[in-house]
Parts: C-alpha cells; sequence; structure tokens
C-alpha cells in the first residue's frame, strides 16, 4: 500500500491566515503557551489574525518554583512587546503529570510519555476555549524542532472533534520562526530553559 503524503501543516496555518485576511475577520483564539520563547514569534504570526487569549497550563514543569519563573517571563514578554492579550494560568498542579507519566518515566523526549503530556494539555486547553467560547485553540508547542509537529496537530484533529471547538492546524518552525524565536528571545533578553519542563526532561539533558 502507497503511503499517504504528509501533510504541509505550515502550509493549512497559511491558508486560514489567508482567508482570514481576506474576510476581515478577526476570531477568538485560545493559545496554549508552554513558554515565553515559544510564544514570542508564534505571536507575531497570530496576533493580527486573532484575539488570542493565551493559557498556561504546563503541570509537566519542574519544580514549581521554574514553573512560576516560566509564567512570569511569559507576562513580561507579553507586556514588552505592547500587547494587549489577557493570560490565564492554570494553577500549579504537578500530580495530573505524574499520573500519566507512571511506568514511562525512562522512555525518551517525543515518546509515550510526551505524547500523554501534549494531549493532556492540549485537551486542557479544548476545554477552556470551550469555557470561554473561542472560535479556535491551538498551541504553540509546533514551533519546537523536539517536538512531534504531525502527532500534535493529529492529537488536536482528534480533540476537536470531542471537544466541539476548532483546532488551528500549524507548524510554526515554517518561515523560519524557530530562528525568528530565537532572534526574539535575544532581543527581549528572555530565559531559555534547556529542557523541555518535567523531571525527566531535565535527568535526560544532564546525563
Amino acid at each position: 500500500m502507497d503511503k499517504q503524503p504528509k501533510t504541509n501543516y505550515g502550509l493549512l496555518l497559511d491558508k486560514k491566515l489567508a482567508e482570514l485576511e481576506k474576510s476581515g475577520e478577526r476570531p477568538s483564539l485560545l493559545l496554549h503557551a508552554c513558554c515565553a520563547p515559544c510564544s514570542s514569534h508564534t505571536l507575531t504570526v497570530l496576533e493580527k489574525y486573532f484575539r488570542i487569549t493565551l493559557y498556561f497550563c504546563n503541570p509537566n514543569i519542574a519544580p514549581e518554583e521554574e514553573f512560576a519563573f516560566r509564567f512570569d517571563e511569559l507576562k513580561r514578554l507579553v507586556r514588552e512587546m505592547g500587547l494587549d492579550i489577557p493570560i490565564i494560568e492554570e494553577p500549579y498542579d504537578s500530580a495530573p503529570f505524574y499520573e500519566l507519566a507512571k511506568g514511562l518515566e525512562d522512555l525518551p523526549e517525543r515518546g509515550e510519555r510526551c505524547r500523554k503530556c501534549i494531549e493532556y494539555r492540549l485537551r486542557m486547553a479544548g476545554d477552556k476555549a470551550k469555557e470561554l467560547g473561542c472560535d479556535f485553540f491551538t498551541t504553540t508547542l509546533t514551533i519546537s524542532p523536539h517536538k512531534d509537529c504531525t502527532f500534535i496537530n493529529e492529537c488536536g484533529a482528534r480533540l476537536q472533534e470531542e471537544i466541539g471547538v476548532p483546532y488551528l492546524f500549524s507548524d510554526f518552525k515554517k518561515h523560519e520562526g524557530y530562528k525568528h524565536s530565537i532572534e526574539l528571545s535575544k532581543q527581549y533578553n528572555l530565559y531559555r530553559q534547556n529542557y523541555c519542563g518535567c523531571v525527566f526532561s531535565k535527568k535526560a539533558v544532564s546525563l
């Protein structure tokens, strides 16, 4: 059986943004944010086309001081970029992450533990979007070269059917998005963490 061609999620985003520009519409978007560096380029892409609400929901981040610092950096970024964007913080509670990570602690990044973590955060974002009456939801995670962009978008596609809120497909690495995020991080002197967030990823980079 012939393999199906990979979906170009960056192209899907380009097409959606072109549609919005042509229509003049500016729908509401719940944007899950993992950190300030990943949000920087993403915000420059989306802010023109959407009324954004940022959603900081990351129970994987450890320790709690790291969680608080990353959230503070996100707030500082939005302020210094001069954006009038509300930010919702999901209170720190690592219990759901450790529950889903049971038995998967030693798996490498992009493995089953990461997939479960991403799906949990996307589901939380979709539920929050529905609660707030947002037109779309999505995540900044596709800007990372360390994340499985195809899985993230396929997960979003499944969840939009379950939750009833359209998922905005993306690959924010396209058009040198990751490079731009590094440039913006330097411009705003952002903290760029050297591990994804959880104790298992931190352990892996220290080996």
